[in-house]
């Protein structure tokens, strides 16, 4: 995803060459709305507002909403005591960022390279349904409700093309930062016995979402809370309108 998204930023920058001229009389636009393309891929809306603040800074602030359905799933467990279907999840985001433009890539207001740094608050929320069987061959129901919400932080880099004076596609190249991750977990079935914490941790030992968690995150039947840290990544490409 991330070397289709280089590439298909040189090809429009060799556009801009030959339409774009540096103009001293152009207007400064101070505002940008934007639609993130690249969730709409998972059945998400994402939409930035950009002001700027300052010769060749600015502040921003997007806000997102995604459905259930989508193109990413989280597959299910399937080992010899835990089965669930796969993980479907829905909430929203809220991201404020701000951005320095750098003065040589700029030919009007808010465009051309720019480095810059972000924070981001998630909420969502999942069910875990499936059946676990214990060694007694006895057969359980799992139904949990998920609350999942992340606080990340981190740096940006990109660069903002601008197609024509008012329209700009923004090509968020990296964003590499840290995400910290809180969960919470309730229990709409009938009790479960306690082996089955010990199989579902077993299980999710050898499940790929849970490969950056530290050693001491499991599941417990008196703890329906859990938090970890993991590296989180922004990149994504957007299209909008200068005013």
């Amino acid at each position: 995803m991330k070397k289709s998204l280089i590439c298909i930023l040189i090809l429009f920058m060799s556009l801009q060459v030959n339409a774009q001229k540096a103009d001293s009389t152009q207007v400064v636009r101070k505002n940008d709305v934007r639609l993130m393309l690249t969730d709409l891929i998972n059945n998400a809306y994402h939409f930035n507002y950009e002001r700027l603040v300052g010769k060749q800074l600015s502040v921003g602030l997007g806000v997102g909403i995604k459905s259930e359905e989508g193109l990413i799933r989280l597959s299910g467990l399937d080992t010899e005591h835990v089965k669930t279907s796969d993980l479907d999840y829905s909430g929203f985001k809220i991201v404020p960022e701000v951005r320095y433009y750098f003065k040589k890539s700029t030919l009007y207001a808010m465009d051309g390279f720019y480095i810059g740094a972000y924070g981001k608050y998630s909420r969502f929320k999942s069910e875990l349904f499936g059946t676990y069987i214990n060694d007694a061959d006895e057969s359980f129901i799992i139904d949990f409700d998920a609350n999942i919400r992340v606080f990340s932080a981190g740096l940006l880099a990109g660069y903002k093309l601008r197609i024509t004076p008012r329209i700009v596609m923004d090509f968020i190249i990296a964003g590499p930062g840290l995400g910290f991750y809180r969960f919470s977990f309730k229990q709409k079935s009938d009790l479960l016995p306690d082996e089955f914490y010990e199989d579902l941790n077993e299980a999710l030992d050898n499940y790929s979402l849970f490969d950056f968690i530290n050693s001491d995150f499991e599941f417990k039947r008196v703890d329906t809370r859990s938090r970890f840290t993991v590296p989180s990544f922004r990149y994504g490409i957007s299209v909008g309108y200068s005013f």
